[in-house]
């Protein structure tokens, strides 16, 4: 994939960063770190510019938010707890949990926007949850577009700093992506456990 990624990029140049970036959020599994750092590198050998690839990537980046953030609220929170009510019994979650969650995302959800845009794969799917909760829209698009700014001009700037060994940072990164991965799964384990006892104290 990486191959095809900067084969892509090095044809279309800033219609390629755009294009691939919205695609990033919309599919998670594709790498992010690969486009922006690649990118970066790209300054040093074309006549791209650092800040011309950092504000491609930035809009491809919120044009794919909003496209899951208008999944979200297709969803809504009516639609899953419908499910809930229907399904929530194999996972033991009841629809005060979609209630309380929803309650919860309204509170905090602009700051969790923000930081989640430089987290891998929360990045992508928070933007879901966000469209679930009916976040504000315009509030929305600027705590995505701030957290999306400081992640990208990140990477393209250190991508461009570095040139030719613009793929050591990709392999930080991976080890960064790896230890993020792992916590969401603790954390998932851990949720699972919180609702099967609390069931069980219920009984």
């Amino acid at each position: 994939m990486e191959n095809w990624i900067t084969g892509f990029m090095e044809q279309f140049g800033y219609f390629g960063v755009f294009l691939l970036i919205c695609l990033e959020n919309v599919f998670p599994p594709i790498p992010s770190e690969v486009i922006l750092t690649f990118g970066g590198f790209m300054t040093t050998t074309t006549n791209l510019t650092v800040l011309g690839v950092i504000f491609a990537a930035t809009i491809g980046s919120v044009f794919g938010a909003v496209i899951l953030y208008a999944l979200g609220r297709w969803l809504d929170v009516e639609k899953i707890e419908r499910i809930v009510d229907k399904w929530g019994y194999l996972l033991r979650v009841k629809k005060e949990d979609v209630e309380k969650a929803d309650h919860w995302f309204q509170k905090y959800g602009y700051w969790t926007v923000f930081f989640c845009r430089m987290v891998p794969l929360l990045r992508s799917l928070i933007s879901i949850p966000a469209g679930m909760a009916h976040m504000n829209f315009p509030l929305f698009l600027f705590f995505t577009t701030a957290g999306t700014i400081i992640w990208n001009s990140i990477l393209v700037t250190l991508g461009a700093k570095l040139g030719e060994s613009w793929e050591k940072i990709v392999e930080y990164m991976d080890i960064y992506s790896n230890i993020v991965y792992m916590l969401i799964a603790i954390a998932i384990i851990a949720v699972i456990i919180y609702f099967i006892r609390r069931s069980k104290t219920q009984k």
